[in-house]
């Protein structure tokens, strides 16, 4: 009598959402460093079309610069976990609204950190390209993030995924994202702030029915030899 062995794939299965979830805090770590120095190297932001580093402060803007290709990849890897959580219920229209807004936000996240890092570097950087790469990634990256929160919160809400308190904050943030842009200074770390309690939501489901699981196993194990004898 041949007995089914898919214990290893099966962890493998539940290993991998996990490692995800711990890939979307890397994101919201390394993001929310990310901006924390961009915003001390440049703390009056867009005034018009002078964009100033403070003094002292290029060696600050050039880490934030460093952490967010990082802060990319484990995003892709975080967007990995909320598609496997969804699983194959998953609606597709708001999936591509989900997909393409995920994949322009890391597009132009990594075109805002090539145009600042080729402007640092230059000793007579002009204005305009400063202003561009602040713009591209205070404004148009974290819109598109806004886009990513409004359709991850609706998917989570809709599969039941995401609690009805998380899905409510993830459309506030979503507007915050959405309406403040730069204007407000520190708005975007809403952001960061929405995918690490996302991220440890992930993990709490993981280990609750990983916990569920474990019990009906170990009590269906206690009940064969019962039945047995």
């Amino acid at each position: 009598m041949r007995h089914p062995a898919p214990p290893a794939s099966a962890a493998g299965s539940l290993s991998t959402p996990r490692a995800a979830a711990l890939a979307g805090i890397v994101f919201a770590v390394l993001l929310a460093a990310a901006i924390a120095l961009v915003r001390i190297a440049l703390p009056d932001g867009a005034s018009g079309a002078d964009v100033t580093i403070a003094p002292g402060r290029r060696g600050a803007l050039a880490t934030a610069l460093e952490l967010v290709p990082f802060a990319g990849i484990a995003f892709l890897w975080f967007m990995g976990a909320l598609r496997e959580n969804a699983g194959d219920a998953e609606d597709r229209f708001i999936t591509t609204v989900f997909l393409g807004s995920g994949l322009i936000f890391v597009g132009a996240l990594f075109a805002a950190v090539a145009a600042a890092g080729t402007v640092l570097d230059s000793d007579q950087s002009s204005q305009f390209g400063r202003h561009f790469a602040y713009t591209l990634l205070t404004t148009y990256a974290m819109r598109m993030a806004a886009v990513f929160v409004f359709a991850t919160s609706t998917i989570g809400r809709k599969l039941g995924v995401l609690p009805l308190p998380v899905a409510l904050f993830g459309y506030a943030v979503g507007l915050v994202l959405l309406v403040a842009g730069s204007s407000f200074p520190w708005s975007e770390m809403v952001f960061p702030a929405w995918a690490l309690i996302v991220s440890l939501c992930i993990l709490s489901g993981r280990s609750g029915r990983s916990g569920r699981s474990g019990r009906s196993g170990a009590s269906g194990a206690s009940e064969a030899p019962a039945a047995s004898g």
